[in-house]
């Protein structure tokens, strides 16, 4: 048996920033994406390798990737004086509950001689849908979905991904989930059970749940791969894997 080594609960591919968690502390190990779009380095380099596999070119733009508490409350307060509080409350997170700020979200934007900063045009055709379809491969999720707009807080966003790696991009996307509602899934599989599972990319995934205050003395198997992240709320997520 070997010991794991245990993250904070607020760092991790899976933790959950939204209008009732707020983001804790910054992220490490930025990335530039270019034009100064920065993104946490896992992230950056599932982006890459995302847009490679499409072909994507010149022909989709990274918007806005990482933005510091003081840049989100630049972009809040503008939004406030052009648009209105009705718009920003929509489309413009609160500073401090911002994705934008854990490094791992990213707008992307087809390219196009003016690019919406807020709204950037991605539609659901072309080389913007291929992306889209490509991205859970890549541990990529569309955040804001249209018609969980009550869940997320947020107005659907055909622009903005969020990483959280993979398999659980995948298992989101095949279920229709949110962050938010696989986050509560997941829940229901504690460690010392059978864990939820899925079978992608040659690998057999299996995810558990742990309370962060009966994390301690974690162990597995010598051999096992795993990762853990914490949700950002009150607990680990534990995701195993062996080859299928």
């Amino acid at each position: 048996m070997r010991k794991l080594a245990l993250p904070s609960i607020h760092t991790g591919d899976l933790i959950l920033v939204n209008r009732n968690v707020p983001v804790v502390g910054e992220p490490e190990g930025l990335t530039d994406l270019g034009n100064g779009v920065l993104l946490a380095q896992p992230a950056a380099q599932a982006l890459a390798a995302l847009l490679e596999a499409v072909n994507a070119g010149s022909s989709v733009t990274p918007v806005s990737g990482w933005r510091s508490q003081q840049e989100q409350t630049e972009i809040f307060d503008q939004s406030l004086r052009d648009s209105g509080r009705a718009f920003t409350e929509q489309y413009v997170a609160v500073p401090g509950h911002s994705e934008h700020q854990t490094g791992l979200a990213i707008d992307l934007g087809l390219t196009l001689p003016e690019i919406d900063f807020i709204r950037p045009a991605f539609p659901y055709s072309g080389i913007c849908q291929q992306v889209r379809q490509q991205a859970p491969a890549f541990g990529f999720i569309e955040r804001y979905p249209a018609g969980k707009e009550a869940i997320t807080g947020i107005s659907h966003e055909p622009w903005h991904f969020r990483y959280v790696g993979v398999p659980h991009a995948i298992l989101m996307t095949q279920r229709g989930w949110t962050l938010e509602e696989y986050h509560q899934a997941v829940k229901g599989y504690p460690l010392g059970g059978p864990g939820l599972l899925c079978q992608t990319q040659g690998r057999q995934y299996s995810i558990y749940y742990i309370e962060a205050d009966a994390a301690g003395g974690l162990a597995l198997e010598a051999g096992v791969d795993c990762y853990l992240s914490g949700d950002n709320e009150g607990g680990l997520v534990l995701t195993t894997w062996k080859e299928a």
